[in-house]
């Protein structure tokens, strides 16, 4: 029998999660990097290296059974399909599963209201418009078994608010009536597990946990779990961010995750930021 075959473009963080559930359950799993010195650290996980661009892939899209794309679009749209668009038609009646790491930017601001995978899409961001344009490119190719995954705010081991905590550089940013909400990387790769196991070509799923929560309430949760002093607050429109960190802030909505939960059977391991938080110190 075939060994089934994730080809991973843009082999990243929530995609390196993914891998270590594959790779035990018997999954060859070959990932796209731009570097090299990525691409030795992506070989030690046990993950086979592919610069791209920089190498033929035509045979690797042949023999795969699945591909992950974690790769976001740019200024000139969705780069995996301005350069493979070709041969990922060519093979996807040969594909058993496809899955498209989407963003939860494309529902866009909804005054701190619930949205679900049914709400249209009215993204206010440049970055979120973008994502709308590259769901609508991989959806146009025909028989490809399509699946996009809408991720709230990532955060897991290596990501979280801890090292700008105990700096003394974390900040409460205070903007009325905000609220994110946000999903430990261990669910995202349970929730693409799941999929991979029963998969239903042209799926949209939000991957979220069950607690959308204003941002200064986490800031504030990881230092109680430190023992540190409460970060000071400092008021959204005075705050020293980002131009990317304040866009985020443009747009405040709770996402429903139900789906995940009744088509998938997922049970989240970390259902808010509180368990998440804990789990990873």
């Amino acid at each position: 029998m075939t060994q089934k075959t994730l080809l991973s473009f843009g082999h990243g963080y929530s995609a390196r999660a993914l891998a270590a559930l594959l790779i035990p359950a018997g999954w060859r799993v070959i990932g796209t990097t731009r570097s090299a010195d990525k691409a030795a650290g992506i070989a030690q996980t046990g993950v086979e290296p592919l610069i791209w661009p920089g190498s033929d892939v035509s045979g690797t899209i042949r023999n795969a059974t699945a591909l992950l794309i974690s790769a976001g679009p740019d200024k000139d749209g969705d780069p995996v399909l301005r350069r493979l668009h070709a041969q990922i038609t060519d093979h996807a009646r040969q594909l058993k599963w496809v899955g498209y790491l989407s963003t939860t930017g494309v529902y866009g601001d909804h005054d701190g209201a619930w949205v679900d995978e049914d709400t249209p899409l009215t993204p206010s961001t440049a970055r979120g418009q973008a994502r709308v344009a590259a769901e609508a490119a991989w959806q146009a190719i025909p028989d490809l078994p399509l699946h996009i995954f809408r991720l709230a705010g990532i955060y897991g081991p290596g990501r979280g608010p801890f090292s700008k905590v105990r700096a003394g550089t974390a900040r409460r940013v205070i903007k009325k009536g905000q609220v994110f909400s946000r999903t430990h990387v261990e669910d995202i790769a349970q929730v693409l597990m799941a999929s991979i196991q029963q998969p239903r070509p042209g799926a949209i799923y939000n991957v979220c946990d069950d607690d959308p929560a204003p941002p200064q309430d986490v800031i504030g949760h990881a230092a109680e779990l430190l023992g540190l002093p409460l970060p000071p607050e400092v008021g959204f429109e005075t705050a020293d961010m980002t131009p990317m960190a304040r866009s985020f802030y443009a747009e405040s909505k709770k996402v429903r995750n139900d789906l995940i939960k009744r088509e998938l059977g997922v049970v989240l391991k970390y259902p808010n930021y509180r368990t998440g938080l804990e789990a990873m110190l």
